[in-house]
């Protein structure tokens, strides 16, 4: 679809709410008949319905076509998670972080964080070389 579709709407929308405002004067009137409200009040919805769509069809339009969004990168294993360099040795169960201990001493705290021995372990090409792979 093209902006012009939006205009058109809009357009459309303006033309019904213009008609709808028509049916006030027959309204104010005669109050006889009550069925001329609802259909003027109906009318008057729809209108604004339209050119509330032909807004938001345009604002569509506006925004740049962007890709998939790709995936948060993942982060790497094997190692701490603040210092990346040594092996994790706990993890903060609260914080969701696998520490080494010079991380750990920065980061304790016993109010707020638990603690549990770390699963994480060595991996990388240093780790194989030392087992002979």
């Amino acid at each position: 679809m093209s902006a012009r579709a939006g205009n058109w709407l809009m357009a459309f929308g303006g033309v019904v709410i213009l008609i709808s405002l028509c049916f006030v004067p027959a309204i104010v009137g005669d109050r006889t008949d009550t069925s001329l409200l609802g259909a003027g009040a109906s009318l008057f919805s729809f209108g604004a319905l339209a050119v509330a769509a032909g807004t938001y069809l345009k604002a569509k339009l506006l925004q740049p076509a962007t890709a998939e969004i790709a995936p948060p990168a993942r982060r790497p294993r094997g190692g701490c998670d603040l210092c990346k360099g040594e092996a994790p040795v706990i993890q903060c169960k609260v914080h969701q972080l696998h520490l080494c201990p010079t991380c750990l001493a920065e980061h304790y705290d016993f109010r707020s964080c638990a603690y549990v021995p770390s699963t994480r372990g060595k991996v990388g090409k240093t780790l194989a070389r030392a087992h002979g792979a």
